[in-house]
């Protein structure tokens, strides 16, 4: 059953566990109430499913297995859904509010009573496919012009994903960071405004708000559940996604709060290397990973603030492991839900099964019969070819 895992390397490196606050003062408890509260707002907002995959937390020895399945998230397949489109209204209101010389809060902007002024704004991001399409689906829905930086290595079908929504779809040569430096760059040249999902110097506040919306996803788990779970398997490209649900959990379970374990494609391990270094670290991508949204050699320094405090763990996990992974959830074992994860969804799960079935590494991470394991399936199929081939031509 779990023979494709079986004997695949992982790297392994201890969290850094550094003393501080960055769980509570990089993102507040506010600014994940104010998302949360402007995202139930929206049409066609409904809590995504938490899963719990009970089959496969026996077989690995386990208490529980909880999937929280983002496939459906506004019909757009993937928690970047709850990401962009929020930042994206929020540059808008303090765009608008500027021009106006008066406060103007989220709702008007969502209702469309200043649409004339949103028509003027242009918002720019790049993206390895999920960000982007959150983006141009924000711009259609409050009016603005959309932009957006794709590398060489973006399948087709999520570039038309984004024209479809509106957006102005540029392809770069290069990887995803060099689609950042480009839209950034171009951005500040032409009066535009960057909606980016990682940090840099400077630019702060719209990634906050990015990570606050998927705060969204931290609450409704939370709401759920009536005990914590004792470990937290989360995927990371840039490192958003695994500070977020960090911090959220935190705040909400305080000192019960999980065990963070960050997952990496052992192809683009930015924050592996920076554990390993004990400080950021950069590194440069030489070959793309099939969990393309995880394709990242820079971590985003607002997310290294909280990760550098609050994961107990990283992990880098191999190529041949996402299609066994992928084809577990759409096949599963019996009387759990069969699931359609895309390849970014799955590298917490693909290295939670190795970890399981490993002395060793059940060790280290502390996972034992009473162990109960959330993981973020944090996108669907959201390209649908690859899906297709990579579950051997059945759908």
């Amino acid at each position: 059953m779990f023979h494709e895992f079986d004997g695949a390397r992982m790297g392994h490196v201890t969290g850094l566990r550094r003393e501080g606050d960055a769980a509570d003062r990089v993102l507040t408890a506010t600014d994940f109430a104010d998302a949360a509260a402007e995202i139930a707002e929206w049409e066609g907002y409904a809590p995504t499913p938490l899963f719990g995959l009970d089959g496969l937390a026996g077989a690995l020895g386990l208490a529980k297995v909880l999937y929280k399945d983002e496939g459906p998230r506004f019909g757009l397949g993937s928690f970047k859904a709850l990401g962009g489109a929020y930042a994206a209204l929020l540059v808008l209101r303090r765009e608008i509010a500027a021009a106006l010389g008066r406060p103007v809060s989220p709702a008007e902007v969502r209702e469309g009573r200043h649409a004339e002024l949103a028509s003027r704004i242009t918002l720019v991001t790049a993206t390895d496919g999920n960000h982007g399409r959150s983006l141009a689906w924000g711009c259609r829905r409050f009016g603005a012009a959309c932009r957006i930086y794709i590398h060489a290595g973006v399948s087709g079908a999520r570039a038309e994903a984004m024209r479809a929504l509106g957006a102005e779809v540029i392809r770069i040569d290069g990887n995803y960071d060099d689609s950042v430096r480009l839209s950034r760059e171009e951005a500040e040249a032409n009066g535009w405004f960057a909606v980016s999902d990682t940090s840099w110097p400077g630019y702060i506040e719209t990634p906050r708000d990015v990570m606050a919306g998927y705060g969204v996803m931290v609450k409704e788990v939370s709401d759920a559940l009536d005990r914590p779970p004792t470990h937290a398997s989360l995927q990371a490209g840039v490192g958003g996604l695994a500070a977020a649900v960090a911090a959220g959990l935190r705040q909400h379970w305080g000192e019960a709060s999980p065990r963070i374990v960050v997952v990496e494609p052992e192809l683009a391990a930015c924050l592996f290397e920076s554990a390993r270094a004990g400080g950021m670290t950069d590194i440069r991508i030489e070959e793309e990973t099939l969990m393309a949204g995880l394709s990242c050699g820079e971590p985003s320094a607002l997310a290294w603030e909280v990760l550098a405090e609050e994961a107990g763990d990283f992990l880098t996990v191999p190529e041949s492991l996402v299609g066994p992974a992928m084809r577990l959830l759409a096949r599963p074992l019996e009387h759990d839900p069969a699931i359609e994860a895309g390849e970014s969804a799955v590298a917490g799960l693909a290295a939670l099964i190795v970890a399981a079935r490993s002395e060793d590494m059940r060790q280290r991470l502390g996972l034992d019969g009473e162990s109960r394991v959330l993981l973020i399936g944090s996108e669907g199929a959201t390209d649908p070819e690859s899906y297709v081939a990579i579950m051997g031509g059945k759908n």
